[in-house]
């Protein structure tokens, strides 16, 4: 199944969801279009498995972030929230046609949760006396962020993506600057 998952990426990557075809998927797999539609009964299924493919690899990435978190500046935070995106899109060619693909489909609850939990935890970390609330808002709005980079990143040159990039890692961190430290921090900090 992962073999077939990952041919169809590929044959969506280069395609496009309109034009992709189970029968190019299962050449490009190297399988019999039986054995496609013995695990995928058609595209639809195929985007809803590469959209929960996606979904737990990002979750894994944010995990590695938790991790590393407590040593690291608001702004290294920031933009390490923002590189990971950006990765896991340039790791993904088929990213944007699995997320454009006209298929319903839901991400789990319990995992949006997850993810929004991890990123208040690691705001909490940085500041104690942040409330459980705020700090949850604080993950919706920074994910937000991020993720309205799509759209712009989508349609970018290489070296615009490039410049995109630099002026999210500047919002996210201004953003969590503000949120993330005290005034006498930020004065200091704008002083040097």
């Amino acid at each position: 199944m992962a073999q077939l998952l990952e041919a169809a990426a590929s044959v969506l990557a280069e395609a496009g969801y309109d034009a992709a075809t189970m029968t190019e998927i299962a050449a490009r797999a190297g399988a019999s279009i039986g054995a496609v539609y013995q695990y995928f009964p058609n595209k639809e299924s195929i985007v809803r498995a590469l959209r929960t493919q996606y979904g737990n690899e990002m979750e894994e990435r944010w995990t590695h972030l938790d991790e590393s978190a407590a040593s690291l500046s608001v702004e290294q935070i920031a933009y390490r929230f923002v590189e990971v995106m950006v990765r896991f899109i340039e790791e993904h060619p088929a990213y944007f046609a699995v997320l454009d693909a006209p298929v319903k489909f839901k991400r789990d609850q319990e995992a949006r949760k997850r993810l929004r939990e991890r990123i208040a935890n690691i705001f909490t970390m940085k500041m104690p006396s942040l409330s459980h609330e705020r700090a949850y808002r604080m993950a919706n709005v920074s994910l937000q962020i991020i993720k309205s980079m799509n759209a712009l990143y989508r349609e970018a040159t290489s070296k615009e993506r490039q410049e995109l990039v630099k002026e999210y890692k500047l919002a996210l961190a201004a953003y969590m600057e503000a949120r993330l430290t005290s005034p006498v921090s930020r004065i200091l900090r704008i002083a040097q």
